[in-house]
């Protein structure tokens, strides 16, 4: 129920399009553009191709982040995200975290849905590039970027049951809660930045946990 009407209302928020030519994605712009492709065939069985853009570079912790839909080539539709444009045989849903986009579905009237695929030029088309072409690496990576957000919630929930136990207040009723580890200044930062990048990381495999990656956001 909730989630219908989630989808009633980014669907009210569909504006129409200005027909503008959908641009080539530039080398540039890994960090600050997605975009994505379908190619599906209408009722008379003529093949549409489908493009979803989104500029997230400038405006990521605005809230006004739009998506705009193409149709063989030319600007459909745009919404601000979290958007759901209709389309023959069902929807194309786009929504994003705070590391970029966590989901590029078509989901059809039946209920299955698939992943859009990723611009070859795009950040998240070159990380799909690499797990077709090194496998064994992808899945090394994608491992490396799940323990590193583990490792880095343990660390933060740790941290945070210390301090909340600390006065004696508290302590007298619950105990007082001891981190098993604590980190010195450089070695916080590092976990920052190695967080970062292991969420970035998985937002380019349209990898999302409200866990994991929800924390780090």
């Amino acid at each position: 129920m909730l989630n219908e009407w989630r989808q009633r209302r980014a669907l009210r928020r569909v504006k129409p399009g200005d027909g503008r030519e959908l641009q080539p994605f530039r080398w540039w712009q890994q960090l600050l553009r997605a975009l994505f492709h379908l190619r599906a065939p209408d009722a008379t069985g003529r093949w549409t191709i489908y493009a979803v853009n989104v500029r997230h570079g400038q405006n990521q912790g605005s809230g006004n982040v739009k998506a705009e839909l193409y149709v063989d080539g030319r600007q459909h539709a745009v919404c601000r995200l979290p958007a759901v444009f209709p389309v023959e045989g069902g929807t194309i849903e786009v929504s994003m975290s705070g590391f970029g986009l966590k989901r590029c579905h078509y989901v059809t009237h039946e209920g299955h849905e698939h992943q859009l695929t990723p611009d070859p030029a795009s950040a998240e088309g070159r990380r799909a590039n690499l797990a077709r072409q090194h496998p064994t690496l992808s899945r090394v990576i994608g491992c490396f970027s799940a323990v590193a957000l583990t490792t880095a919630l343990v660390l933060l929930v740790s941290q945070v049951a210390e301090e909340l136990t600390e006065p004696p207040e508290v302590a007298q009723h619950v105990g007082t809660f001891h981190a098993p580890v604590h980190l010195s200044v450089w070695m916080n930062i590092t976990l920052v930045f190695v967080t970062l990048a292991s969420s970035t990381e998985r937002a380019l495999r349209l990898h999302y946990s409200r866990l994991l990656d929800g924390g780090a956001g």
